[in-house]
């Protein structure tokens, strides 16, 4: 979990509606109260509130696979918010379609021949 200091209202908002859930959701999700995350939500700039209700807020976000962006990253556009990709399954592949250049792939030279 990133630093919670730097966490804003908007992000919060934003990640919540990411995750596809509601503010109610979202409340009983952290253990908090529902106006508490609205009034969260509502502030301009960095949360206010008890800093145990917003690591709540942030870590049910995250368990909904919400990352958290501090706008410090190269590029960056400021503070955000991410959807991770599930980890669950594994991508099938099949390298008849990806592979272009079948004769790039394979090794034609004899083992230890350098290129």
């Amino acid at each position: 979990m990133r630093e919670i200091n730097h966490i804003t209202g908007k992000q919060l908002a934003a990640a919540r509606v990411l995750a596809g859930l509601d503010q109610s959701q979202l409340a009983k999700d952290a253990n908090i109260s529902a106006p508490t995350l609205c009034r969260m939500e509502a502030c301009e700039g960095q949360v206010k509130g008890m800093a145990n209700n917003v690591v709540a807020v942030v870590r049910a976000l995250e368990a909904a696979g919400i990352a958290f962006l501090d706008g410090d990253y190269a590029g960056s556009g400021g503070p955000g918010v991410r959807l991770l990709a599930p980890a669950r399954g594994s991508i099938d592949v099949d390298e008849k379609q990806v592979i272009q250049y079948r004769d790039v792939f394979e090794n034609d030279a004899p083992p230890g021949a350098g290129g």
